[in-house]
């Protein structure tokens, strides 16, 4: 808008300039009052213009710019913070993970352990068992065998004795063989049933 006035007007400043110097080249490094007067109008009325229009936006955008970069600076920060503390707590219950895996190896083992000592000692209570029933068994085989022998023996004995009463009525004789049946049995201690008569 004002930018078209101001060129003009620079433009139109410069043939003058040259015209008051007598129509000759113009040294542009050459100082001239009048052209450093109108420069420096110029160069006033375009900071004016530029600062009310160009530089308030200008300086906006970088302000709005620099806090957005800070607050991405910022949002960096808490997220690598976050991200501190996530692994913090990740490592704290590997950690804990760990240890509770350790227990609960160590807890298998003494589970089996214990297992295993309470299946050695049910073997061996049911070995002793065994062993005690196999013994209580041969003991009731023996005294079985031990009574049928006996009573064979008493058989054997009762017709022994039924063969020497038939033989031997003798009174006498029979009262001597009683006798010393029974001596030998007070010496001896031994059941009658579980000696043989004598003839």
């Amino acid at each position: 808008m004002l930018l078209r006035p101001l060129a003009l007007l620079l433009l139109s400043a410069t043939p003058l300039a040259a015209q008051e110097e007598g129509g000759g080249k113009v040294n542009l490094l050459d100082p001239h009052s009048g052209l450093m007067i109108w420069t420096l109008i110029i160069f006033l009325v375009l900071l004016v213009i530029l600062s009310r229009f160009a530089f308030k936006p200008l300086i906006a955008a970088v302000a709005a710019r620099e806090q957005s970069l800070q607050d991405a600076l910022e949002g960096a920060t808490r997220d690598r913070e976050e991200a501190a503390l996530l692994l913090a707590e990740q490592r704290r219950q590997l950690e804990a993970a760990r240890g509770e895996a350790q227990r609960f190896i160590a807890d298998a083992r003494a589970t089996a352990e214990k297992m295993r000592a309470d299946l050695l000692e049910q073997t061996r209570m049911q070995q002793q068992e065994l062993l005690e029933r196999a013994r209580r068994d041969i003991e009731g085989e023996k005294d079985k065998a031990i009574a049928a022998l006996r009573r064979e023996a008493v058989d054997l004995a009762i017709a022994g004795a039924g063969k020497v009463i038939e033989r031997n009525l003798d009174d006498a004789g029979n009262r001597q063989l009683v006798e010393s049946f029974l001596a030998s049995l007070s010496t001896s201690g031994a059941p009658a049933s579980a000696r043989p008569a004598r003839g």
